[in-house]
């Protein structure tokens, strides 16, 4: 059953749907585990050279830490879930294609870091934010890339990861609730197919 759905076409896979996971009314509807599971071994199958020189997505990845984690873990959902007082959220804004996965943000989700000043209360709860604007290699044209931003939000208990990240700049979204643009950035693009920067290509 599982070699069945690795034979099927690996863009169909992933570069059309990896930007579709970070979709902030995706957890509305959750992602079938079974696409999940699909995603998940085609992401460790060979690939063509043909591939590895051709396209991909350029996008804002979402990645979370529990609290007391220390490394990033990519969202399985969009950021309308839950979050724990002492979690870290992570944005990064991507390029994957079928053999180059995503990176989670360059700064190491360390909450006692980012929010180590701001004390606990029984009304409200700490979320640690990190936000990388990515690498010039695959920036838009004529764009800058921003400085990562690391800041400590309280929030209240019922907020959501969407809800954290709008108090903390302002966020840009397709009407389908794809996060198409933090901080202004990117200025108009929402999850683009691009041709793979040549800088990324082994």
């Amino acid at each position: 059953m599982l070699l069945a759905f690795i034979a099927l076409p690996r863009e169909a896979l992933i570069s059309r749907e990896a930007p579709k996971l970070l979709s902030a009314s995706s957890s509305k509807k959750a992602i079938p585990a079974l696409l999940l599971l699909i995603i998940s071994i085609a992401q460790i199958a060979p690939v063509s050279s043909a591939n590895a020189a051709g396209k991909g997505w350029r996008y804002w990845g979402y990645y979370q830490a529990a609290p007391g984690a220390t490394k990033w873990t990519a969202a399985m959902t969009g950021p309308t879930v839950d979050i724990e007082d002492g979690a870290v959220e992570g944005w990064s804004f991507v390029f994957s294609s079928d053999d180059i996965p995503s990176t989670p943000p360059m700064v190491k989700p360390n909450f006692d870091a980012i929010c180590g000043k701001t004390k606990a209360d029984k009304d409200t709860k700490r979320i640690a934010l990190v936000v990388d604007f990515g690498s010039k290699a695959y920036a838009p044209k004529g764009e800058k890339v921003q400085k990562t931003i690391t800041t400590c939000v309280r929030a209240a208990k019922s907020s959501q990861g969407i809800d954290v990240l709008g108090m903390a700049l302002k966020v840009r979204a397709a009407k389908n609730g794809l996060i198409c643009g933090l901080n202004g950035y990117p200025a108009k693009e929402c999850g683009v197919e691009i041709p793979t920067p040549a800088s990324l290509k082994k």
